[in-house]
């Protein structure tokens, strides 16, 4: 296992070094990859003996197990790019992982939410917390998400410096270090301002009392500094609860496609909604397109000459 653990952190770091991989893609291929490596353990092999006929017996062994289209697809995907660069450094001869076709992926609709649900959760959030610094930052991380449709991981990373200045555009770093620009809505921009005197005052005590300021926009006591994504997403459910949102409806995430659902059916273009999301590939975003199926058909059926009852 240790020459195993070898060639994944390498070749993690190389992609981190050269491709600039986000970190939390880093990390599942880190995960997959140690879930392969274990697998080939178990029978007495390892990456560097692996053949093609071993990879394919693990990825049935992968379906066998229930996991999703896509996760088998991500973790081939894993395996493909650590036996790419294992032959381009010449640890192995050959890429016994080049002619594996994938699973395919399941055509999922995002889940997305009203604007009546998004205003509920806006407005329960303002009112969530113990302490009014609590209200008014679950308030504003709601506002910002919405207005913004950023990532989670992009939200909780941003830097306080984003935000300075009342700007109405900011940049955010996505996927891979690529940045953008997205804009603020006035809503987002009053919260935000709030929220900025009052982080500001939390940060002059903590200097008082020796401890360093945060440098993100919605610090958090963890190793990082920020506030986790997995907080984000217990808060986020228990605002729903209070809300009268079902839970099972909401995560952060559903309210990105709220933002590019809602940016939709206004009439934007689908070409801006990728640079606003951060798509690389606008067939990623040409997803929600699908969302708005069932609203074409009730305007077609209300509207058109042909679809009235004689």
């Amino acid at each position: 296992m240790a020459d195993m653990d070898r060639w994944i952190s390498t070749m993690l770091e190389a992609q981190a070094a050269e491709q600039g991989s986000a970190r939390n893609t880093l990390l599942a291929y880190g995960r997959d990859l140690k879930d392969f490596a274990g697998w080939l353990a178990h029978r007495d092999a390892d990456f560097a003996k692996a053949s093609q006929a071993e990879i394919e017996d693990y990825l049935i062994s992968c379906a066998a197990t229930g996991l999703s289209k896509a996760t088998r697809a991500r973790r081939l995907s894993a395996i493909r790019q650590l036996y790419r660069f294992a032959h381009e450094e010449g640890w192995r001869a050959d890429n016994p992982a080049l002619r594996l076709k994938g699973p395919g992926r399941d055509m999922r609709l995002p889940g997305s939410l009203d604007h009546a649900e998004v205003d509920a959760l806006i407005v329960a959030a303002k009112q969530f917390g113990r302490s009014a610094a609590d209200r008014t930052r679950n308030g504003t991380l709601l506002e910002v998400l919405y207005a913004t449709g950023m990532r989670v991981s992009e939200l909780v990373e941003l830097p306080v410096q984003a935000v300075r200045g009342a700007p109405r555009m900011i940049l955010v770093r996505g996927k891979g270090g690529k940045e953008r620009m997205v804009p603020l809505s006035p809503p987002a921009m009053l919260v935000l301002s709030d929220w900025l005197v009052l982080r500001d005052k939390m940060d002059d005590l903590s200097r008082m009392s020796g401890q360093p300021a945060s440098k993100y926009l919605f610090p958090g006591p963890g190793a990082a500094g920020h506030l986790s994504r997995q907080h984000f997403y217990v808060l986020i459910k228990s605002i729903a609860m209070a809300g009268g949102v079902s839970p099972a409806k909401v995560t952060p995430h559903t309210l990105r496609h709220a933002f590019a659902t809602h940016l939709l059916a206004g009439g934007a273009d689908l070409r801006a909604i990728q640079m606003l999301l951060g798509h690389a590939d606008i067939a990623t975003t040409e997803i929600y397109t699908h969302v708005l199926d069932e609203h074409l058909k009730a305007l077609v059926l209300e509207h058109h000459p042909l679809a009235k009852n004689p």
